[in-house]
């Protein structure tokens, strides 16, 4: 178990409990975090902590064991050397380091490894390449959602995992970090605890509370107008699945529900798809030819301000509303969709490169945010820097022809006062 952690909506753990009853044998998930995760910082490693008893509470009910490990006593293989293993099953995860590990266990295990995508409802390698756009890649999933978006029953493993007393097992309870050479300049959030008890809380709220203005209120961050399950979506905390059932089921306008499940499945499974299609998802050249055109012929163009990466990490800026919306995410590991468009758009604007403004962007997105190292971080920087997903818009000096936005614009569309208001009694109360 890596990504999908969880023990309900889980095609990974599914596809597992139905061989092991297929074959006689119990079934027995094996989770080890490790400290050296690109990005990856103690922010991260509570909210991923704080989830692991309902895993094994989740589990035990389904009669499936669960053996949780850290470094230095990480290694699957050897884990699987003790066990015996009649096969093993991995959930997907398109991102490269992740892909890496599963490729080199397959090349390191003496029984079959299968992977199964349980990060989204359509399995993303059905989509057979990188779709240019929510436009194009809507249609193909509509067509599959019938095979996919529907009903599972969790059924539990008929033979027990009894657990040998002389396999270790690090206790779910405790702190896996503890001892561990980690960032832990970035201090973890204490409004945020992960967890699929938690994640299914935040969703009964948002259906029963948000869901029927969605349509109206999820580009206004002062009403905080979405869902904010991504840091549980990105965890494996909660299956979209899970929340595309509760969501139809849901007493909400027909026009809210059909809003969300867009973002839900098109505009999320469009992240994965370009992050499994395409290697250069986090850096510059993923962008399409007629962005790169559109730079060149502005490479030369004067940027009046140029902040350093110190400055913008501090949100030491002139501009009130990016530096509120950066403080939002440092101080709460959250911000709200609408303002990371024009969070990123302005590091295009004040960095001395596009290439500059796409790393700075990739790095402090992937050390603040909870839902960091994740598909969507990386679409959506891909599209406000290099208009990945979008398309040409009209000329302007140092971003070409990609979508611009300003803060007389944006700041007109939202009550953004009241937004930059509520930031800045944030942060007063954490001095």
């Amino acid at each position: 178990m890596q990504r999908a952690q969880r023990a309900l909506d889980n095609p990974a753990l599914d596809v597992a409990v139905e061989l092991g009853n297929e074959l006689g044998k119990p079934v027995v998930v094996f989770l080890a975090p490790v400290p050296f995760y690109p990005h990856a910082n103690l922010r991260h490693y509570r909210f991923l902590g704080s989830g692991i008893p309902d895993i094994e509470e989740g589990l035990s009910k389904r009669n499936v064991g669960f053996v949780l490990r850290t470094w230095p006593d990480h290694s699957l293989t050897k884990f699987c050397e003790q066990v015996r293993p009649a096969m093993v099953i991995g959930d997907e995860n398109p991102l490269r380091e992740a892909e890496h590990w599963r490729i080199r266990a397959a090349q390191q295990l003496r029984v079959p490894l299968w992977t199964v995508d349980a990060d989204v409802i359509v399995p993303s390698r059905m989509l057979g390449k990188e779709h240019y756009a929510a436009r194009t890649i809507r249609p193909r999933l509509q067509e599959l959602l019938p095979q996919f978006l529907v009903p599972t029953r969790a059924v539990n493993a008929r033979i027990p995992w009894k657990k040998p007393q002389t396999l270790h097992s690090f206790p779910a309870s405790e702190d896996s970090t503890a001892g561990w050479s980690l960032d832990r300049s970035v201090s973890p959030i204490e409004g945020w605890r992960g967890g699929t008890k938690n994640a299914t809380r935040i969703l009964a709220d948002f259906v029963n509370h948000g869901l029927q203005n969605y349509p109206e209120q999820r580009n206004h961050p002062e009403l905080c107008g979405t869902s904010r399950l991504s840091p549980y979506l990105h965890y494996g905390h909660i299956g979209p699945l899970t929340v595309a059932h509760v969501v139809q089921a849901a007493s909400a306008p027909a026009a809210a529900k059909r809003a969300f499940l867009d973002q839900l499945i098109v505009r999320r499974e469009l992240a994965v798809n370009f992050v499994r299609f395409n290697s250069h998802y986090d850096s510059l050249e993923c962008l399409e030819p007629w962005a790169d055109r559109s730079f060149a012929q502005h490479s030369g163009d004067r940027r009046p301000i140029v902040y350093s990466e110190q400055q913008l990490e501090q949100a030491e800026t002139h501009d009130p509303l990016w530096n509120a919306a950066h403080k939002q995410m440092v101080l709460t590991g959250w911000m709200h969709n609408y303002l990371r468009m024009y969070w990123a758009k302005k590091i295009l604007e004040w960095s001395p490169s596009v290439a500059a403004a796409f790393q700075r962007a990739v790095w402090l997105n992937d050390r603040y945010e909870l839902d960091g190292r994740d598909p969507n971080g990386y679409a959506g920087i891909a599209w406000a820097i290099v208009g990945k997903h979008d398309r040409p818009w009209f000329k302007r000096p140092i971003f070409g022809q990609v979508r611009y936005m300003s803060l007389a614009s944006t700041g007109a569309k939202f009550d953004s006062k009241s937004y930059i208001a509520q930031m800045g009694k944030l942060e007063r109360g954490h001095d």
